[in-house]
């Protein structure tokens, strides 16, 4: 008798200690337990989170591993020249990458690449200070295979001090959340608990995952994985069954301009929300306003007479989500052929600079030219010429030839 209760403690014991073991190694999402995180789409969806991982909104933010920064740093100068006494320069330090300030060749500060932002155009970095992430004054563009000014900053006098508040991580990253700081009050020298606007480093979900767009995971997980012979979709939101307002909305959410009132945290919108109770903008999307073609393509696009006078298309008539833009234009033109195979007339002075079958094949190049951003531009070392930004806009229409 004495052995079977010891059996059973042991037993007991062992079923305890594998309980936590199990509960340790589980994944819990900083959003909450609803959420199962982007690999447990792996073992259902693997072709789409393969062509996700690779995606523009999968890297829009990234730890600054020496595998995620833009740029190679094995070979190369990687200096800003500011004047003839300041300079910036990039450096490897043992497994990271710092942004290092020099006076008249004295180190003065540095500072690490903790976070980048982006990857497809350019790329720019954020490091840690006091709960809160600062931009780094160098930025890297493909454009010029090379580093310049970051975005807004000068070209004659390194700073430091830019905040990237958490509000900017709600279009690169699918979570940031504050957390509460303990403050020593020094009038009334007690202890006192304040909320700060400071970021928990362990709550940032970085770039635009599955769940961002799609919703909570862990009930539909759990269902598919026990019913694998189910293939209708249950617990999640599929987009084809958003209609077009609520496709749109989804995507405007990061698309659709940054320039009007916050109503919510942009964190809070789930697919399927009606976006004018998180953010109003200040402007019509159906005036005659210039947006900038940097982050307001759903507002440019709202302008296009093909978009107005359509009754279904949206973003992804043109764009799959879970990866970049197409560089082959066109099959972009066999998406306007498809409603403009008929009734196409271009000038004689436009079919003397190409001809009609070629100009059926280049659609986008025509009528959705790259434009400069007036919102982004830099500069280049040790120059005080601007550079331009340029990105394609999606306002659809008639432009005058070059």
């Amino acid at each position: 008798m004495k052995k079977l209760r010891i059996l059973f403690a042991i037993t007991v014991l062992a079923v305890f200690l594998s309980n936590c073991t199990n509960k340790s190694d589980e994944y819990i999402d900083p959003r909450g337990t609803d959420y199962a995180g982007s690999e447990s789409c792996i073992q259902c969806h693997q072709t789409q989170y393969d062509m996700a991982l690779k995606s523009s909104h999968f890297r829009a933010t990234a730890p600054a591993l020496l595998g995620n920064v833009l740029g190679d740093f094995d070979k190369g100068n990687h200096t800003f020249i500011y004047d003839k006494n300041t300079k910036l320069a990039i450096e490897k330090r043992n497994d990271s990458l710092y942004q290092v300030l020099y006076k008249n060749g004295k180190e003065v500060e540095a500072h690490p690449f903790d976070i980048v932002f982006g990857a497809k155009h350019a790329q720019t970095s954020v490091y840690w200070r006091d709960g809160n992430t600062y931009e780094l004054p160098i930025s890297y563009y493909h454009s010029i295979k090379g580093w310049a000014t970051s975005p807004g900053f000068p070209a004659d006098k390194p700073y430091f001090d830019r905040m990237v508040v958490k509000d900017c991580y709600s279009c690169h990253a699918s979570n940031a959340s504050s957390r509460n700081v303990e403050q020593n009050s020094a009038e009334k020298n007690v202890m006192s608990m304040d909320v700060e606007d400071v970021i928990d480093p362990k709550t940032i979900v970085y770039g635009i995952d599955c769940e961002r767009c799609h919703g909570p995971a862990k009930k539909h997980a759990e269902f598919h994985l026990k019913n694998p012979n189910v293939k209708v979709a249950n617990s999640i939101t599929s987009f084809k069954t958003l209609n077009k307002q609520q496709r749109l909305d989804a995507c405007a959410l990061c698309h659709g301009g940054n320039d009007g009132m916050k109503m919510k945290s942009r964190f809070d919108f789930k697919p399927g929300n009606n976006l004018s109770e998180f953010y109003r903008s200040t402007r019509s999307i159906t005036d005659t306003a210039t947006f900038d073609v940097h982050g307001n393509q759903f507002r440019l696009m709202a302008q296009s007479k093909c978009f107005i006078n359509s009754e279904k298309m949206d973003c992804i008539t043109c764009h799959n989500p879970h990866e970049n833009a197409s560089k082959n234009l066109a099959s972009y033109s066999k998406i306007c052929m498809s409603c403009h195979q008929s009734g196409i007339k271009h000038s004689d002075k436009t079919l003397k600079t190409m001809s009609g079958s070629l100009l059926a094949s280049n659609c986008v190049e025509c009528h959705m030219p790259k434009k400069s951003s007036g919102a982004i531009k830099f500069q280049l070392s040790d120059s005080k010429q601007l550079s331009n930004y340029i990105l394609r806009t999606h306002k659809i229409g008639i432009y005058p030839a070059k």
